[in-house]
């Protein structure tokens, strides 16, 4: 379906061994898997004929490597507020392990010890929005599932626990845009493989 206004496209970085284990990674640059390259590079197919008047990346590797393998690695600008959650104290660390630990922790709702709550995060959500909305046209961004998620949820005008409600799996495009006009920003599409 087409569209007068403006697009984001989201893409989640390929796999990586604690994306693959459920590991939290935050701020560890873990490398892409041999899987992840190649989901990365088949992006190049999905995105084929579009064109974007940007494209952004999160700094970390994982991030970079897949803009790279999709073929946007030239043109990206890194956005340091695209960066995951800072997990602080359970970084590296399963969802599972934390919960036998601390019984009821939701990442959403409790944050992390030592690193980001969802307010911390919404709130470099909202710097990126801004951005995306003074930039003209339609836009490529790549990521981490949590800071998109927190992202989808600020883009609606919903609270960054909300980010809790979407799912992302790694080399998914998900497109935000707008519905009538301007002031009804939307959700495209989401977590396409």
């Amino acid at each position: 379906m087409s569209n007068a206004f403006p697009e984001i496209y989201l893409v989640r970085h390929g796999e990586t061994e604690w994306s693959l284990s459920g590991r939290h990674t935050g701020r560890s640059d873990i490398p892409l898997t041999p899987n992840g390259e190649a989901a990365a590079r088949k992006l190049a197919d999905r995105l084929a004929g579009l064109s974007f008047s940007a494209v952004w990346s999160s700094p970390s590797e994982r991030a970079r490597k897949t803009c790279a393998l999709a073929g946007f690695g030239s043109g990206a600008v890194i956005k340091d507020d695209l960066a995951e959650w800072d997990y602080g104290a359970y970084e590296g660390i399963t969802t599972k392990a934390i919960l036998a630990d601390r019984p009821g922790w939701q990442l959403f709702r409790d944050g992390c010890p030592k690193g980001e709550f969802a307010a911390d995060v919404g709130d470099r959500a909202d710097a990126v929005i801004g951005g995306l909305r003074q930039t003209a046209g339609t836009i490529l961004v790549f990521s981490s599932s949590h800071f998109l998620r927190v992202l989808a949820a600020r883009w609606l005008g919903l609270p960054a626990e909300d980010g809790s409600r979407f799912v992302l799996d790694t080399a998914s495009i998900s497109v935000l845009g707008y519905e009538h006009d301007l002031t009804e920003p939307v959700i495209r599409r989401w977590n396409q493989r």
